[in-house]
Parts: C-alpha cells; sequence; structure tokens
C-alpha cells in the first residue's frame, strides 16, 4: 500500500503477487477494493497492480471536469513510477475507456489488453442512461452537455444505492447487498466527493476513440456479461470488430459487474487469455 506523486495529484496503489505486470483499471466511482475477487487470483500469476483512479478512494479528488486522455497519462506515469516499461492492462467499464487511451497513446507500454463492459464512445444510450440517472438524484443535463445538480445536497448512500439496479442483477442485490455495501462504505471512509465523481462522468461522455481503435496493435480481450443494463453489450460488439483480432467473450445473464457477480468466470476467461502465448 503506497502512494505515487504523479503530477499534482496522489495516487493510491497496491501491489500483491509476482511475474509479469498486470494493471487493473477500475471504473467510475469505484476504487481499488472493488478488484477484491480479482486480486487473489490474479496475483497468483502476476505481479498485480490495482489503483485508485483520480477522483476515488485515497487518491486525490480534484475538482473537475477530468479526462479520459489525462487518466490514461496518469496510469503511464504510475507505470514509470514503478519501474514497468509495459504491462498487461485490464480495465472494467471507465478503466476500460483508461486502457483504451492508455494503448492508443503509450501503445509500447501495453502487452496484452483486457476491455471489460466498456464502449469506445458514448451513443443515445448511454446519454438517455445519464439524463435518467442524473434525474433521479435531482439534476439535469444542459443543452450543453454539462450536469447541473447541488452536489452538495446528495447523499453518497443515495448515489450508490441508485447505481446498484443499473449495475447488478436483482437477484445479487437482494443476495449480497451486505458484501456490496461492505465495499462500498469502504470506498466512502477515505472521502467521497461527488465533485469529483461528476468530474469522473464527465471524462466518460467525452471518450471518443471508435475511429482509433484499428491502431491497437496488441493482443485483445472484450468481455462483457450479455445482460449489462448500464454498458449494453453492442458496445462490446463494435470495440471487437474494430480491434484487429480482438477476441469477444459475452458472459450469458452476466451484469455490468459481472466480475462481482460471477467473479469464478471473469477471472478464467482473463486469466487464459493474458497467459495464452498465441
Amino acid at each position: 500500500m503506497a502512494t505515487a506523486r504523479i503530477g499534482d495529484i496522489e495516487l493510491y496503489y497496491e501491489e500483491q503477487g509476482s511475474g509479469e505486470p498486470l494493471l487493473l483499471i477500475m471504473g467510475l466511482a469505484a476504487d481499488s477494493q472493488a478488484w477484491v475477487f480479482q486480486m487473489p487470483a490474479f496475483a497468483g500469476r502476476h505481479r498485480t497492480i490495482a489503483f485508485d483512479n483520480r477522483g476515488v478512494g485515497r487518491s486525490s479528488k480534484p475538482a473537475g471536469p477530468y479526462s479520459i486522455h489525462q487518466m490514461a497519462d496518469e496510469a503511464a506515469q504510475l507505470l514509470d513510477h514503478l519501474g514497468i516499461a509495459s504491462a498487461h492492462v485490464v480495465g472494467v467499464s471507465m478503466g476500460g475507456m483508461i486502457a483504451q487511451e492508455l494503448v492508443l497513446r503509450h501503445p509500447g507500454r501495453v502487452r496484452r489488453l483486457v476491455l471489460a463492459c466498456t464502449y469506445p464512445e458514448p451513443d443515445a444510450a448511454i446519454e438517455q442512461q445519464r439524463e435518467f440517472s442524473v434525474s433521479q438524484l435531482g439534476g439535469k443535463v444542459t443543452s450543453g452537455g454539462g450536469i447541473e445538480i447541488d452536489v452538495k445536497s446528495l447523499d453518497p448512500f443515495a448515489f450508490l444505492q441508485q447505481m446498484l439496479p443499473t449495475v447488478f442483477n436483482q437477484a445479487f442485490i437482494e443476495s449480497e447487498l451486505p458484501k456490496l455495501m461492505q465495499v462500498f462504505s469502504g470506498a466512502l471512509q477515505y472521502g467521497f466527493s461527488m465533485e469529483a465523481i461528476l468530474g469522473q462522468v464527465a471524462a466518460v461522455m467525452g471518450h471518443r476513440a471508435t475511429d482509433r481503435l484499428h491502431q491497437i496493435r496488441v493482443p485483445t480481450l472484450v468481455i462483457t456479461g450479455d445482460a449489462d443494463r448500464l454498458i449494453p453489450p453492442a458496445n462490446s460488439d463494435i470495440l471487437a470488430r474494430e480491434i484487429p483480432d480482438a477476441k469477444l467473450v459475452k458472459v450469458p445473464g452476466g451484469s455490468h459487474g459481472f466480475n462481482f457477480e460471477t467473479p469464478e468466470v471473469f477471472n478464467r476467461e482473463v486469466l487464459a487469455f493474458l497467459d495464452a502465448r498465441d
């Protein structure tokens, strides 16, 4: 457990295991604790690094907006800090967007790439989901694409609970709610800034990579749940089609949070891909 000075912010990170380096990049509003079901399995084979993106957990939480380009550059600088020339990279949701930019902006730093439940750019369905979520929190999306909301009136637990039905299957929420709240409440104990979360939202809505995906030349696995309500699996079809020779895996019944719900499936597919020698 340590922090790295990256530009004008501090990034918190954890390392476990040994072997080929593996960088894990988490999604919006979640910190490195959200890899709890992956770290032991991955660290058994790899030098595994998980970190808190800017805006969450034990990393700095400056005012937004942020950009995916910025966060990808910070991931590259974290590798520099750790003395790692190149690593396998696994990105989930927003982390998958950061991973796309990492390999596009710093192609020599990525060995194998896993893009999980993510998109190359927001489509109409994603925009509708954002508008609905913002309205549920008492705000609105402006004509210019910004968000107007009274962040001081927002309850972080209300925000997290509002996200749960779009991230997880209902049966999983009902059976595992204590486990979910334990993980998310862990993030709250280090400070939860809605201004910073909105900075991350601005980053994901500004992500545009479709017309550059053909430039990705590293072995790539695109993996998603076929029941993802937050980022529809059609986005993974686009990623797999546009990235040369990408492998596509769809997990039956998998939600957006399928690395939580079915970690044995997620871990098996990711490790098999990372350890392949094709």
